[in-house]
């Protein structure tokens, strides 16, 4: 569910025009023609089990945005997106059932126009490698193997698929379940979750206190290794990416500590960012960045990449296997600093906060959704004065997600 940004903006000014929109009424389409729009994937807050709508925005630092009468409906109420290759693709999850792959890009007048949409497994891990959007079906319990997929985005179709057994990739009498997929140079790391997978306690685990990656080769998706940190538990979540590689090859990862067993947090270690360097397949054994030491015991739950070694991470103070922080902080893993962040809405009123974000890339700036019985709001981070300003406003909905486009040439 992450938005990987393919465009690194330095200068300030130029953040200043990306944010702006872009219209330009003497485009080659005349008035009206615009160059970029942001996408806003947001609930409406009308009924329950309702699905996203798709929204357009001009900027992200102002204005009002509504899904009253606006926006592209989506199919079904589980829905995920990334972007690649400046195409928006909307994946419903199928709660075990097949599910539907949607895909838009930007026409010159500032609207999404569908490409395709067809249906596919439901998947549990998805990300963009190499301009493909690989695929990972998981099993929890029953079948060993996970089948992959990979959709080539120039094609709009799979051109390959396979399967990886996560019995033998764990090797220690439990399962592998695959919290994300990262692009590693030209290698996909699978950091992953040993799990029991049966016993009525499926998610499970006797291993609380280790951390994994599988190695795989790109794009034959043969396993390469297995490889193991024992300061910390799993990386990422249940869903959720918790593996970055930043500008110089490194890698940092963060673990939020909330394994369980016989559903008990079981966990000992703290919540805590490990590395692996450039052009390694071995955990760094010199680095270790305990987060809770400096964060007043509080936990990482998901993170947003600002560029520069800086992270924008959701933090709370009660652990729990799908809980997702409503507090911001300002982690530098290259200083092994953590800040917290203010002008967020008070933690305690927050109904949802947004883990698939826009970041700028600058080091700085990053655009994060916050809903509350006030309204939903986007908020811009800014790093270095660890402050957040409220934003755009969404109407009728509770945000997503948020992401942009450029117009498709």
């Amino acid at each position: 569910m992450k938005t990987k940004l393919n465009s690194w903006l330095g200068a300030s000014a130029l953040a200043a025009f990306t944010l702006m929109g872009c219209t330009n009424d003497d485009g080659p389409d005349g008035p009206g023609y615009v160059s970029e729009r942001f996408v806003i994937a947001s609930t409406p807050t009308a009924s329950d089990g309702v699905a996203d709508y798709l929204l357009t925005a001009e900027s992200l630092t102002s204005g009002t945005i509504s899904t009253v009468g606006n926006g592209i409906e989506q199919d079904g109420t589980y829905r995920y997106y990334i972007t690649i290759n400046n195409k928006f693709f909307s994946l419903l999850y199928g709660q075990g059932n097949p599910g539907a792959v949607t895909t838009y890009q930007l026409n010159n007048q500032g609207e999404l126009a569908k490409l395709s949409d067809f249906q596919a497994e439901t998947v549990q891990a998805f990300a963009e490698i190499d301009d493909d959007l690989l695929m990972m079906k998981i099993p929890r319990s029953g079948a060993e193997d996970a089948t992959w997929y990979q959709l080539d985005t120039d094609l709009l179709q799979i051109t390959n698929d396979g399967l990886t057994n996560v019995v033998d990739v764990a090797n220690n009498g439990e399962r592998a379940h695959f919290t994300w997929l990262t692009q590693v140079g030209d290698k996909v790391f699978a950091p992953y979750m040993s799990i029991k997978g049966c016993c009525d306690d499926t998610f499970g685990t006797n291993n609380p206190d280790s951390a994994w990656v599988a190695v795989y080769d790109y794009p034959s998706m043969e396993l390469e290794k297995v490889i193991k940190d024992d300061r910390t538990s799993y990386i990422g979540r249940y869903f959720t990416e918790g593996l970055t590689e930043v500008e110089n090859g490194d890698v940092y990862a963060f673990s939020s500590s909330v394994a369980t067993t016989n559903g008990d947090a079981s966990s000992s270690l703290p919540s805590a960012f490990v590395r692996i360097k450039a052009g390694e397949t071995e955990f760094d054994d010199s680095y270790y960045f305990n987060i809770e030491e400096v964060a007043d015991g509080y936990h990482v739950t998901d993170k947003t990449y600002l560029g520069n070694g800086k992270f924008v991470v959701n933090m709370h103070n009660e652990k729990g296997a799908y809980t997702t922080g409503a507090r911001l902080g300002i982690v530098d893993v290259y200083e092994e600093s953590f800040k917290w962040v203010s002008g967020t809405p008070d933690a305690a009123s927050v109904l949802r906060v947004t883990t698939n974000n826009y970041s700028l890339m600058d080091g700085n700036t990053a655009y994060i959704g916050f809903t509350t019985e006030q309204g939903s709001w986007v908020y811009e981070v800014d790093a270095n004065a660890a402050t957040a300003t409220q934003g755009l406003k969404v109407e009728g909905g509770t945000i997503t997600a948020i992401s942009k486009l450029d117009v498709a040439e």
